[in-house]
């Protein structure tokens, strides 16, 4: 009489054994791998942009302050980021060369300093930026939508 029976059923409980480790390691692989850091393509561009009455960023408290990403795409706190970053971008971070329309506003000369700033990080290069406009009109005049908040 043969014995098959029992290597049968020892072959088949160690297929079954190897396929379930097998799906077990596939399932856990996953889990147990650290998670890859997203690299990103674009040089990093992050802001923070503040506007204070004052002559000097150093003496006067920033009254309201706005967060400004333009990489990838734009975000952060500021009310009009598409914007803000097109025109940035435009001027190739050149926060003087944002003069938004100025010839065809006109301004009092009445003189109630108004500080800008903007600290970051531009295309991955870093950015401290200061400027005083003669009143709040100049500073929407020249200062466009990047410090219109």
């Amino acid at each position: 009489m043969r014995k098959t029976a029992p290597w049968r059923t020892v072959l088949t409980t160690a297929a079954a054994v190897t396929g379930a480790v097998s799906a077990l390691a596939l399932t856990a692989a996953p889990a147990e791998a650290a998670p890859a850091k997203a690299t990103s393509l674009y040089a990093p561009s992050a802001l923070v942009l503040t506007i204070a009455d004052g002559e000097s960023a150093a003496t006067a408290a920033p009254q309201r302050a706005v967060t400004l990403s333009c990489t990838p795409g734009p975000s952060g706190t500021h009310p009009a980021a598409a914007k803000a970053c097109t025109q940035l971008r435009a001027s190739g971070g050149d926060f003087e060369a944002l003069a938004d329309d100025a010839g065809s506003t006109f301004c009092t000369k009445e003189w109630r300093p108004v500080v800008v700033t903007a600290q970051g990080v531009w295309e991955g290069k870093r950015v401290d930026y200061e400027r005083v406009y003669g009143n709040n009109c100049m500073k929407r005049a020249e200062g466009a939508s990047v410090f219109a908040f």
